[in-house]
């Protein structure tokens, strides 16, 4: 009992209720439509058959007509708006289509059938059953036998079963209702909701763009992240040599300038791609741009750099990236010159940058600040089913990465 009147004073209940009724109010052009086929295929009813009884055949005569027009009309916004605000359900967003799809239909479809059925049939309910409970409520009172047809109802004493009878069909009626609405209910998320094939494309444009946005937030840290530590580099040797040495000063300004305004370029470049709707008009630098690259540094580099006219663009863009990294990281956070081997060997390109450490002091600071350039080295390196070393080697630092050449159109495993 205390069940049945927490559900009486529950607001869903009766939200669930006005989403029926919407549902038999949407369902009424159609029995109209129906109604005035029958009434021209059938003008005259046929006596003890009358016209009301034809209501149940147009009832499932139209329901097809209902599943074709949710195939077709622009009702899915609707339904969705009207199943969140009367059925208390929580309905995820569908993903944004340039186009409907046959799926998207057949299941909007579905669910208009299914609402229009099911308000119809509670509407109908309602509009019977409560004026049968009322009039057999109403039998004790009367004195006199009713006729309905060739059946007689007696009254007065003898109708005393009228009451409960209409007890029962009231509380037959609400489980009806409550019933409809709670299968509806279950129903919307599932018809409404994006479909497995939806979440799996959301999924998969999601990882897209964080697989994008990843790769622009690894191209930033080194591009800049290079050329600031150039342009540190340059400013303390220019600083040391201003009054000494103009000329090496100038030079350092110089390198500087250039960095900065390299750097300067690429963060352009990666606010723009990130606009919605930009697109990269400038080419990637790969390994054809190294010796701009080593040039720029400003280090002391030892160079041991092969025939690399065969590397494939993909692997010399990213294999220029580490690079820029790996003498980043030698700028930062070591002394003495940067060796630099890159060769192809065994098909793969080998990539070995190498240089002395600072005191132990600064390596373990310098390790948690590098942390983050060397995860980016590591995630190129693996995207390309490579491998990759860093760190201590030989009293010094070493940074060595192996790039697999694709063989035949395809990658060596």
């Amino acid at each position: 009992m205390k069940g049945v009147v927490a559900t009486l004073r529950s607001a869903v209940t009766y939200r669930r209720w006005a989403c029926l009724v919407v549902g038999g109010a949407l369902l009424m052009p159609y029995m109209m439509a129906g109604g005035l086929v029958a009434a021209i295929w059938r003008p005259s009813p046929v006596v003890g058959d009358p016209l009301l009884s034809v209501e149940p055949l147009v009832f499932l005569a139209v329901l097809p007509i209902i599943a074709v027009s949710g195939l077709f009309l622009p009702v899915r916004a609707f339904e969705i708006a009207a199943a969140r605000a009367l059925l208390g359900v929580s309905i995820e967003p569908p993903p944004p289509v340039a186009r409907r799809t046959w799926t998207e239909r057949l299941r909007t479809a579905a669910w208009f059938t299914a609402h229009l059925a099911f308000g119809g049939i509670a509407s109908g309910l309602a509009l019977a059953l409560v004026p049968f409970a009322i009039w057999t409520t109403a039998l004790p009172l009367m004195d006199r036998p009713i006729s309905i047809g060739d059946l007689t109802v007696e009254t007065g004493w003898a109708a005393a079963w009228g009451p409960p009878l209409a007890v029962l069909t009231l509380v037959s009626l609400f489980g009806a209702l409550v019933g409809a609405g709670s299968l509806l209910a279950a129903l919307a998320p599932a018809l409404l909701g994006p479909s497995p094939a939806d979440r799996l494309a959301t999924a998969e444009a999601n990882a897209r763009r964080l697989a994008a946005r990843n790769r622009l937030a690894r191209e930033l840290h080194d591009s800049v992240g290079h050329a600031l530590s150039v342009v540190t580099v340059q400013a303390a040797a220019a600083g040391r040599v201003l009054d000494r040495d103009p000329a090496t000063a100038r030079a350092a300004l110089d390198a500087i300038e250039q960095s900065a305004r390299s750097a300067l370029a690429e963060l352009d470049h990666v606010i723009g791609v990130l606009r919605e709707g930009a697109s990269r008009t400038d080419p990637e630098p790969t390994l054809h741009d190294l010796d701009r690259l080593l040039d720029s540094s400003g280090a002391r580099i030892t160079r041991n750099i092969g025939d690399l006219s065969g590397v494939p663009p993909v692997v010399s863009r990213e294999a220029y990236r580490i690079v820029q990294e790996a003498l980043t990281n030698a700028l930062r956070y070591g002394t003495g010159p940067v060796e630099v081997t890159i060769s192809v060997r065994d098909e793969n390109l080998e990539l070995d940058l190498r240089n002395a450490t600072r005191a132990r002091r600064d390596a373990h600071a310098s390790g948690r600040r590098a942390g983050r350039g060397l995860a980016g080295m590591r995630e190129r390196a693996d995207l390309l089913g490579g491998e990759f070393e860093a760190g201590p080697a030989d009293g010094g630092w070493r940074v060595r990465a192996s790039l697999p050449l694709p063989i035949e159109g395809r990658w060596r495993s």
